[in-house]
């Protein structure tokens, strides 16, 4: 049996389609179950970043999270596929009224995504000082915690809608399928089977 790790909401359901489209079958989870067997597969319900930790540590073999927050975590799991679901930026986001000095010795910023942000400021060489905040991260800029935020931008219009803007762009995300590295190896024949009839749902979306 292959186990699954699935982030709760859309990306979830929207996984769970590819497989009823693959196997012609349908895989659902009850309204609060947190587990789902089925034709051969456990489906663990999990926290969008919890699946990492599932994957790496074993308790599950395959697991479908944002690129994002792969990136973030740093974390040792095998990306295999880019499942095109769940497409969104990580980007900077200022006040309407300001601009982004890259001159400034010390830029403050909000965000949750504390290694992708030192990472892009350090490319760009230039002094960071990071607040980690989990939630309304929109309101630390406004009452002047910070210069700026690093945050998940869809349509931007949590931005606006609270007076922000985006200043730059950090990285694409959406949603990949990732491996434990030892699932790979000794579950390589399944994995890369259920791999090909992934992609191929995927490839003639």
């Amino acid at each position: 049996m292959i186990t699954i790790a699935l982030p709760k909401g859309r990306i979830a359901e929207e996984t769970l389609e590819i497989f009823s489209s693959i196997f012609g079958e349908e895989f659902a989870f009850d309204s609060r179950k947190l587990v789902l067997e089925a034709h051969g597969f456990r489906f663990l319900n999990v926290r969008n970043q919890d699946v990492p930790t599932y994957v790496a540590h074993g308790a599950a073999d395959l697991g479908v999270v944002g690129l994002d927050v792969i990136t973030e975590q740093e974390i040792g799991v095998i990306d295999l596929l880019d499942m095109h679901l769940g497409k969104c930026k990580v980007a900077i986001g200022i006040k309407n009224e300001d601009e982004l000095d890259w001159n400034r010795p010390d830029i403050k910023v909000a965000t949750k995504m504390v290694n992708i942000t030192k990472n892009y400021f350090a490319q760009k060489a230039v002094g960071v000082q990071i607040i980690k905040l989990y939630g309304s991260i929109e309101l630390a800029p406004l009452v002047g915690l910070v210069d700026a935020i690093v945050d998940i931008v869809d349509t931007g219009a949590t931005m606006r809608e609270n007076g922000l803007k985006v200043a730059e762009e950090i990285m694409d995300s959406s949603a990949h399928l990732i491996a434990n590295q030892n699932s790979f190896y000794s579950k390589k024949s399944e994995i890369l089977a259920l791999y090909d009839k992934i992609k191929t749902v995927i490839d003639n979306k």
